[in-house]
């Protein structure tokens, strides 16, 4: 009796009690599926109203010459003139350049340098998890931080990098500036984005690694494979949609780069680092072009959304073999 008494007295039977008669019937009345559906509505409301309208909106100003700072001026319809001036804009050429060496270097040291340190790691020694926890601390700071950090850095006078390389070269540390150097800033962005982000580049490819199983390996020393055969045969193979992986997630965030490149070098020395975000940033925000940075946004969507359907595809190849 004491045990039907405290099934009866649980919080589910006390809801059930307090449910209206009508109500319990309409409820019962319900197929899983249309149960499923009340679940999960809520979330595909917010999804249609944070992502799915925004999107809709800014390839309908694209179309337009709206300004957000003169709201209350006739909005004209221009077609397509907003992209054609883009596509035709050598400023906008020259920022994609900048964005290709951004995103193409980083990806080729991130990839060079996180799989030789996750195959380093991978090897069992004394202080291995250590060494792990220090290599992953860069990417747990901020990006407004990291380049902040790495601006002091880059002073002539007083940055640690110019002394260091004036000790490895016998240069002067004060004659040259990575920052300030038309040459070099592209460069300095390069190093500060792969010393944050190799890591994240390191644990992506230490799974990969440690998902092998070491009976392939010894299948491998008993057919007397040298170790640079298990390398290329065995370890690559396994590794490479991995590393596909995490080309794909560091080529989109390297492609949007923003806040980084702001605090290093704000763009400069002219316009040499400035990457298409920063751009668009510049264009809807500083000169109120709203429909023309519209256009710009979603021919940075179209062709983003486009290489990475093109890459993906090429992954699931990979990894059906």
């Amino acid at each position: 009796m004491g045990d039907e008494k405290q099934m009866t007295d649980s919080p589910i039977d006390k809801v059930a009690q307090a449910t209206p008669a009508p109500l319990a019937r309409r409820i019962r009345g319900l197929s899983d599926r249309a149960i499923a559906w009340i679940f999960v509505a809520p979330s595909i409301f917010l999804l249609l109203a944070i992502n799915i309208f925004p999107l809709i909106w800014t390839v309908h100003l694209s179309f337009t010459n709206f300004r957000a700072n003169r709201p209350n001026r006739d909005v004209e319809w221009i077609g397509l003139r907003n992209y054609e001036r883009i596509l035709s804009d050598s400023d906008v050429w020259n920022t994609m350049q900048a964005t290709a060496h951004f995103l193409i270097w980083t990806i080729v040291l991130q990839v060079l340098i996180g799989f030789a340190l996750a195959y380093l790691i991978n090897k069992k020694f004394k202080g291995n998890d250590l060494w792990t926890t220090i290599i992953v601390l860069p990417m747990m700071l901020s990006p407004a931080v990291v380049g902040n950090f790495w601006t002091f850095l880059y002073q002539p006078q007083i940055g640690l990098f110019n002394y260091v390389i004036g000790f490895l070269t016998g240069a002067d540390p004060s004659s040259f500036s990575m920052i300030g150097d038309v040459n070099l800033a592209p460069w300095a962005i390069v190093i500060a984005d792969t010393w944050m982000w190799t890591p994240f580049v390191m644990l992506i490819c230490l799974a990969g690694l440690r998902s092998i199983p070491d009976s392939i390996y010894e299948a491998a020393e008993c057919d007397r494979a040298s170790k640079w055969r298990q390398f290329w045969t065995i370890t690559v193979p396994m590794v490479l949609p991995f590393l596909m992986l995490a080309v794909l997630f560091r080529g989109i965030e390297n492609f949007k780069m923003f806040d980084l490149v702001v605090q290093l070098t704000g763009g400069g020395p002219g316009a040499i680092t400035e990457l298409t975000s920063i751009n668009l940033k510049r264009e809807a925000f500083e000169k109120w072009r709203t429909g023309y940075s519209s256009a710009y946004a979603v021919i940075l969507f179209v062709t983003v959304f486009g290489l990475a359907s093109i890459y993906v595809k090429a992954l699931n190849k990979v990894k059906e073999r």
